[in-house]
């Protein structure tokens, strides 16, 4: 198994030594894409763009263009591109699916898949709602007059874009993890834009979750058209305030385009997986988690830092075994080769300050001793704690959403929760007798900042 380090050597295990930097540009590589990917220039990628568009644009330029078109052409800018992208013939009646095609399509699914989605629903459910914030009655604060108070309201956002990434695999369980948090903040309306295969048709998987949800607008939708269509509206798709949901490139691109327009969650790209290991870590367990991360995407990016170069070359072996008979191994394949790694550091210590530096998605802590090293773990989108932690329980059942950020940006982003549909409102009582108190302070700071009519609204009331 080859592994790349920089994407030019190939060598399976790369020695870092704590606190250098070289070496730690090196891995960060592995969690920085998204500026890399905003150049693709592969042959395939510049004959598409050009029978799309005429000329060659980058990915920027061409997100840029569909958003545009759909601004501006609404429906049309939708079904031609669903045409020329997606090889899928759409009107505008058939945007939308179908009550009728909804409720087969949840009938279709077997009872256990049926059964596991509404486990999850409930066991995500059960986590958001203890996370649901309280109001703070307005309050006098500790310095000033007992008449001025303060305090704050907590509102749901009215209505909520989820988009369903679709392409290689389909993802009913991102419909859960995306929608019950904005469910149990209080949404009234969630739209679900998805993309369809060739025959027009939805996982029926993804279909079943809207239904166990009870959501019932739902567009055969995908790529940068579908953002572009949330956030704009179009004759047949009502805009959105929020737009939550991972995708590809351009889906991400799109939403990064569209933020200040409607909020959005986060630039959440290609999945990611570190995994911390010790001694005391079995090197199947960890070949597995690799895998599992894998096989999502070829860009998918894997990595193990541990301080054990004898763990470090039994996973090697392991990861061979396993990849031997995973129906993704092509999928699996690539992403170990070009965004895996294994990194060997001088002791666990050295691992968790490269861990930090990282801010990975998913941060596994497979060592001894598991909850202790966690608390020194300060920057991931999710830290899964312990050898039967594995990250997959994430992805389904353990109940935070699987929607996290990428890239590193986990050093300043959040996961998806009910906070994301929240809006916080600041609430402002006074009395006479309180304005009174500080209106002499409040003239002072008008004063300083030239603003005389701030002022006199304020001495104006005595």
């Amino acid at each position: 198994m080859e592994m790349s380090v920089e994407g030019k050597s190939k060598q399976t295990v790369l020695t870092v030594k704590s606190g250098t930097p070289a070496a730690k540009r090196a891995v960060a590589k592995l969690f920085g894409r998204l500026a890399a990917m905003e150049h693709l220039d592969s042959a395939p990628y510049r004959a598409r763009v050009k029978a799309l568009f005429g000329k060659v644009l980058a990915p920027e330029a061409v997100v840029a263009r569909i958003l545009n078109d759909v601004r501006d052409q609404g429906d049309a800018a939708l079904i031609h591109y669903a045409q020329k992208i997606d090889g899928v013939p759409l009107t505008p009646k058939t945007l939308r699916v179908s009550d009728a095609e909804r409720i087969a399509a949840a009938k279709s699914v077997s009872p256990k898949l049926r059964a596991a989605l509404e486990l999850a629903a409930e066991r995500i459910a059960d986590y958001q709602r203890r996370l649901m914030p309280a109001d703070i009655a307005p309050r006098a604060a500790k310095h000033g007059p007992a008449g001025v108070k303060s305090g704050l309201a907590w509102s749901p956002l009215r209505r909520t874009g989820v988009y369903v990434p679709g392409g290689t695999a389909a993802y009913p369980s991102s419909v859960l993890m995306n929608a019950i948090p904005a469910q149990v903040a209080g949404v009234k309306e969630i739209a679900i834009a998805s993309p369809c295969g060739k025959d027009g048709m939805l996982s029926a998987g993804v279909l079943c979750a809207c239904e166990i949800l009870g959501i019932t607008e739902i567009y055969r939708l995908g790529g940068a058209q579908a953002i572009g269509a949330l956030a704009f509206g179009t004759k047949s798709v009502k805009s959105v305030e929020k737009i939550v949901g991972p995708g590809n490139l351009f889906v991400m691109l799109a939403k990064r385009a569209v933020f200040g327009h409607v909020d959005i969650d986060m630039l959440a790209g290609p999945s990611e997986v570190l995994i911390i290991a010790d001694t005391s870590a079995r090197a199947d367990f960890i070949a597995a988690d690799l895998l599992a991360q894998a096989e999502h995407d070829a860009l998918a990016s894997c990595v193990l830092v541990t301080d054990c170069a004898e763990l470090a070359k039994a996973v090697e072996a392991e990861l061979k075994k396993q990849l031997e008979t995973l129906p993704r191994k092509q999928i699996a394949e690539a992403a170990l080769r070009d965004w895996g790694l294994i990194v060997v550091t001088p002791n666990l210590e050295a691992s968790i300050e490269l861990a930090n530096d990282l801010a990975p998605e998913h941060l596994e802590v497979l060592t001894e001793n598991a909850a202790a090293v966690a608390t020194k773990l300060h920057t991931a989108g999710a830290i899964f704690i312990g050898p039967y932690a594995t990250e997959p329980l994430g992805d389904y059942m353990a109940g935070p959403s699987h929607t996290l950020p990428t890239g590193g940006t986990a050093r300043a982003f959040s996961g998806l929760s009910v906070y994301s549909f929240l809006r916080r409102t600041s609430l402002i009582e006074a009395d006479a007798k309180g304005l009174k108190a500080l209106s002499e302070a409040i003239a002072t700071l008008a004063d300083a900042e030239g603003l005389e009519a701030h002022k006199r609204a304020v001495l104006i009331r005595g």
